[in-house]
């Protein structure tokens, strides 16, 4: 069963979680924009934009935070990590970005 998906303690999903905010956050500088757009695809076709994304609750899960128009959207979304299929990072027009955009936490 491929779609078969149980949680375990090793995956890395801290480490996931902190790369890719630098990934954004490289992103963010290499294009001049404070708050870039992010949109993650989920292995359902499901498409959102994200205000941020935490490595909580673990066991191979992170916490997906939706920031989306639409009103059937959810406020957040907790998924296993193999759940995502792709992530897609834009420069927002400054319209939009009063609107949407992802916080990258400060460093640590």
């Amino acid at each position: 069963m491929p779609d078969l998906w149980t949680p375990v303690t090793e995956l890395p999903h801290e480490a996931f979680v902190e790369r890719l905010h630098k990934a954004i956050a490289s992103f963010a500088e290499a294009n001049g924009v404070e708050k870039p757009l992010v949109e993650v695809e989920l292995a359902d076709r499901s498409r959102f934009v994200l205000e941020r994304i935490e490595p909580e609750p673990g066991f191979g899960m992170v916490t997906l935070y939706v920031t989306d128009a639409r009103d059937d959207a959810p406020d957040a979304l907790i998924v296993p990590i193999g759940s995502l299929r792709r992530i897609e990072l834009s420069k927002s027009p400054d319209d939009r970005i009063q609107r949407f955009g992802f916080s990258v936490p400060p460093a640590t």
